[in-house]
């Protein structure tokens, strides 16, 4: 599985890019399936709160790729939110098996 990381107008922390990895690798364990794991983060209005946004698309072969988008006051936190709601969608497809 291939993790691709993207932070736009901004150098990701090597600690926030370990704690992406670590999170897909777990994503991957529940489906092996996964192909590739784009992850997209970028500040939305410096000034406020709830301004990171992390964009996180999933490929699994035969199936459309499945997207999650949310905002929350850190990277991780929006991380998390996006791989929960990944989760759920990958419960669906093995439930329509």
């Amino acid at each position: 599985m291939e993790v691709r990381i993207q932070a736009i107008h901004f150098e990701v922390a090597e600690k926030l890019t370990a704690f992406i990895n670590k999170k897909a690798e777990k994503l991957a364990r529940r489906n092996p399936a996964i192909t590739s794991v784009d992850v997209t983060l970028k500040v939305v209005k410096p000034e406020t709160v709830m301004n990171k946004e992390a964009i996180i698309k999933v490929v699994v072969p035969q199936h459309e790729d499945m997207v999650a988008d949310k905002t929350a006051n850190t990277f991780e936190e929006a991380v998390d939110q996006c791989l929960d709601a990944l989760e759920r969608q990958l419960e669906k497809i093995k439930e329509k098996k």
